[in-house]
């Protein structure tokens, strides 16, 4: 069977070492321009490293790019992580057209942060979908999913390099064999129109220390290692990374003791102590380090989130 990869990174990579390590016959690689300045993609080092057809165009809305994925004459396409948009005339150039990784239980979680939302809802599962994509977003037929267990206290590193990370690299290879053994669509799970969630960016990531202490470490965990949730100490900006739950009580947001293990904060019906964090200068240090070289002590609280504009 021809197969193109078009994904990036470190899983794209992995996909492709797994189909190498299987003997496939993979004919083409696909992934994202290198931009000006940026390290090269993991996945091109390793095209190139293997002496593969590595092509990298900046759009698949051109005829230009109809006609590559054309010319590739492939039985299938397997897109792992891929953020550029795929039309349908170029996921269906391919003999039995093109399948796509997310890191979530589709339809739930679509869309560009599918991690973290999860967790800052505070859920104890997620999983991924192999599907077959159509023009929406993360939305089209599902061939498969896999689910995991988020732990109390895992993060969002933990939860995708950990699980979703290797779990989706077997799912590749498993949809590939599905696909090889005429099971084309295994289902279509698309029952409702689930959840579309945009990214998780900085300002979501702002910790209101009156909420209950449960979603302010879900908060926390969310966005560990990026985009880092933060508040303010006299304001300044910090980045709160790893941290525990604890019993603890006092004003949303008063500091309530500072050892050599962290910072421990007050939030509703209980505690957060912050173990390492990132001040404005960009570098993650122990909590207590942060805490000595900015003068914050017991008792002080931390600033208030400010209002949110209205859109």
């Amino acid at each position: 069977m021809r197969i193109v990869v078009h994904g990036q990174q470190a899983f794209g990579k992995a996909v492709l070492e797994r189909l190498l390590e299987r003997g496939e016959n993979v004919v083409a690689v696909c992934c994202a321009p290198t931009k000006e300045g940026k390290p090269e993609d993991p996945l091109a080092e390793f095209a190139r490293e293997k002496g593969l057809p590595l092509h990298q165009p900046a759009s698949w809305k051109t005829p230009e790019a109809l006609e590559l994925m054309k010319s590739f004459n492939a039985d299938v396409c397997m897109m792992a992580y891929v953020l550029l948009f795929v039309p349908e005339a170029v996921r269906d150039a391919p003999k039995y057209g093109t399948f796509q990784y997310h890191p979530s239980l589709c339809p739930w979680h679509r869309g560009p942060s599918s991690i973290n939302w999860p967790i800052a809802m505070g859920k104890t599962r997620t999983g991924l979908s192999i599907f077959w994509p159509d023009d929406g977003l993360d939305e089209g037929p599902i061939m498969l999913q896999k689910t995991c267990e988020i732990g109390p206290d895992e993060t969002i590193g933990d939860v995708y390099f950990n699980k979703l990370f290797p779990m989706g690299v077997d799912a590749m290879l498993e949809g590939l064999d599905l696909v090889k053994a005429g099971v084309i669509i295994k289902h279509d799970q698309r029952l409702d129109d689930g959840s579309y969630e945009s990214w998780f960016k900085k300002d979501i990531a702002e910790i209101d220390w009156s909420k209950p202490v449960s979603e302010v470490y879900n908060v926390i965990r969310a966005a560990n290692p990026a985009p880092g949730a933060w508040s303010r100490y006299k304001g300044s900006k910090f980045d709160i990374f790893d941290s525990s739950k604890v019993d603890g009580s006092g004003a949303p947001g008063e500091i309530l003791s500072i050892t050599d293990d962290g910072i421990t904060i007050a939030a509703g019906g209980g505690a957060i102590l912050a173990k390492r964090v990132r001040g404005e200068d960009r570098k993650k240090v122990p909590a207590a380090d942060f805490a000595a070289a900015s003068g914050m002590k017991a008792g002080d609280k931390l600033d208030a989130p400010e209002p949110k504009k209205q859109a």
